[in-house]
């Protein structure tokens, strides 16, 4: 079977929808997952353990969205914060070592900006119980 392009192809249009945006980030992530997967052992240990976190998160993100209860919902998305928040810190320390390169940093600022926004979500989520308690 042969792989796509194995570059990053983080998208400048970025989807609304933060499901959609998480699916075609774990894409990119599986795309530099392959590519590091041919460096070694190190680098393909971390790249499986990426692959692992990020695409947890989508998909908690995925089953938030049919959480029985708004503290369902929440739950799910606190999940999904940890494992992108933990996907960031390995694509840091991927970059730091040498194994990502600068074309690989549109990977990092799309976790960073994952992160921030399900922050912002759960944030705002508990505040929109609160009101309405």
């Amino acid at each position: 079977m042969e792989h796509p392009k194995s570059s990053p192809q983080v998208n400048t249009a970025k989807p609304y929808d933060i499901r959609e945006r998480s699916f075609l980030f774990a894409c990119d992530v599986i795309r530099a997952a392959q590519e590091l997967h041919q460096r070694g052992r190190i680098a393909s240990a971390l790249s499986l353990h990426l692959v692992e976190c990020v695409v947890n998160a989508a998909s908690n993100l995925e089953e938030g969205n049919d959480g029985s209860s708004p503290r369902d919902f929440r739950a799910k998305d606190r999940i999904a914060l940890r494992e992108f928040k933990e996907g960031r810190l390995r694509l840091r320390i991927l970059r730091a070592t040498g194994y990502l390169t600068e074309q690989h940093d549109p990977l990092i600022r799309e976790s960073t900006e994952l992160v921030k926004i399900i922050a912002t979500m759960i944030r705002n989520s508990a505040a929109n119980e609160r009101r309405r308690a």
